[in-house]
């Protein structure tokens, strides 16, 4: 079983940069790994895949160097199944205390640090192929184990979810923060907002533990590099629409020179 290449490369210090997909399309994440992303973070949270399309996406992004990610749903077994088809790691939203962290990590870890359900004809253990302690040790080592702070309760309860042994990596949902703190119109850019998130990039580094993070865009996605961030995810249907809407732009002023 390959190494976790972006949990390798968060362990040495360094940055990763990935993005959020909602749409079931394998030709976008071959485009997403020929352009150059660290990793794909598949959203089973807000997206529409049903098991079959996550997995055929999973396998999409490992033939182009994509470490592909799993934001699960709410349903108890999303775990297990991310896991089973393949996915190199989950985040998992709505993580608001300890013994939410704590849950999280037993079911994607495999005993005896959890109580993963054990199947060796899945698609991670090459269909039978791999079997027994080797796959369970190397599964447990390589999963990556991300926890969602995006409410005022995590926040608060911030130390305590991300020093649970196995958890890999804090993501700061500001979106989910923003509205939860009651900025709804402001959004994630209200000061209170950017203070919370200001103080956990702070108790991220005092504890030693990696602080993820969206972005709207490049520049977004800089401005974290820049506060801390060691994993970033850019939304891609803002930059989709975005790229779209300057076309249409772009086309009209040409027309109206014209």
């Amino acid at each position: 079983m390959k190494k976790n290449a972006i949990k390798e490369k968060i362990k040495r210090g360094e940055q990763v940069l990935g993005v959020f997909l909602g749409i079931n399309s394998p030709p976008l994440v071959e485009m997403l790994g020929y352009a150059g992303f660290d990793f794909v973070v598949i959203d089973d949270e807000h997206g529409a895949f049903s098991p079959s399309e996550l997995e055929n996406i999973i396998r999409t992004a490992d033939s182009v160097g994509l470490v592909p990610i799993v934001r699960v749903s709410y349903d108890p077994s999303s775990i297990q199944k991310a896991l089973d088809r393949g996915a190199k790691g989950v985040q998992v939203p709505m993580v608001n205390t300890k013994e939410d962290a704590l849950d999280v990590v037993k079911r994607a870890k495999f005993p005896p640090y959890g109580n993963r359900g054990v199947s060796y004809s899945t698609r991670p253990a090459r269909y039978g192929k791999d079997s027994g302690k080797p796959y369970l040790d190397e599964s447990n080592e390589n999963v990556m184990i991300i926890v969602h702070i995006e409410t005022l309760s995590a926040a608060s309860n911030f130390e305590a979810i991300a020093t649970v042994p196995g958890i890999d990596l804090a993501f700061i949902g500001s979106t989910d923060l923003s509205v939860n703190m009651g900025y709804q119109l402001e959004g994630a850019s209200h000061p209170e907002v950017q203070k919370v998130i200001s103080e956990l990039f702070i108790k991220g580094k005092e504890l030693d533990v990696p602080i993820g993070t969206v972005a709207s865009n490049s520049e977004a996605a800089n401005v974290a590099f820049d506060k801390g961030a060691k994993f970033v995810c850019i939304v891609l249907n803002n930059v989709i629409t975005t790229a779209l809407s300057d076309v249409i732009s772009a086309s009209k002023a040409t027309q109206s020179v014209k």
